[in-house]
């Protein structure tokens, strides 16, 4: 088993401790954070707390989930050695500044861990080799090497559809919990609603699919897509995602979204 040292300790650090608990890994934590940090240690048995130089200098792996301005503060002063390998989930430090900031270590691998990784099923794309998340994680995430850090890019700003999409779902729960008046059905309707939508077809098409077998003229799902869609908001959305092109390096759009 490894010895896994977390470089920041927040909500996405604390889900992939909990994700790797109980597999005999030793675990460092960081003091960032040091409430968060605190109760990993008291509830996860083989997590401890340490300074940032003992979690280097003390793990294999390390996981730097800080901020991107905090890990070019404190990257560059930290024991890295050859040998270490690195996963990185931060965005806005590209692969290229982690290689200088963590020298002399080369094996990094950088990816995009959502909340609920720690119970598994969550989609991992890896740029540039997927090995040391394989490792890891592979057993209970999918994990999806990418062809570049551009292609990376684009995940984590696929990534942030999860913040409007469930926007919607909870005006949406909302919505049907003030016309029941229980809260609590409404919330396990949708939940399962939705999750019976969520096996990929493996075309590539699904959701595309999906939208036309719901496109019955007249019908209410019809009925309410034309009005959201005079509204403007799937449009919206893909503007949305167009503003994060400059801040992740993705290359101008060349097209309307479908």
């Amino acid at each position: 088993m490894a010895r896994i040292g977390f470089l920041g300790t927040g909500e996405i650090a604390g889900a992939m401790v909990r994700g790797l608990a109980g597999q005999g890994h030793r675990i460092l934590v960081s003091e960032r954070n040091a409430d968060h940090a605190a109760m990993l240690a008291r509830t996860i048995p083989e997590v401890t707390i340490a300074a940032n130089p003992q979690v280097v200098a003390g793990s294999d792996v390390v996981i730097a989930c800080l901020m991107a301005a905090t890990a070019r503060q404190v990257l560059p002063d930290l024991p890295w050695r050859s040998d270490h390998t690195i996963i990185s989930v931060m965005v806005d430090v590209p692969h290229g500044d982690l290689a200088t900031l963590c020298a002399p270590a080369t094996d990094i691998a950088l990816t995009i861990p959502m909340p609920f990784i720690s119970s598994g099923g969550c989609p991992l794309p890896v740029f540039p080799d997927a090995a040391s998340v394989t490792a890891l994680f592979g057993a209970r995430n999918l994990v999806l090497p990418v062809a570049s850090e551009v292609a990376l890019n684009a995940h984590f700003a696929a990534s942030a559809l999860s913040a409007p999409i469930l926007r919607l779902l909870a005006e949406g729960t909302g919505w049907l919990a003030r016309e029941t008046g229980d809260p609590v059905a409404a919330e396990a309707y949708v939940t399962a609603l939705f999750a019976g939508y969520m096996t990929p077809d493996g075309t590539g098409r699904h959701f595309a699919g999906l939208l036309d077998s719901l496109a019955t003229e007249g019908g209410l799902n019809a009925a309410l897509r034309a009005a959201l869609e005079d509204l403007g908001a799937p449009a919206a959305l893909g503007a949305g995602m167009d503003t994060l092109r400059p801040r992740l390096g993705l290359p101008p759009a060349t097209g309307a979204a479908s």
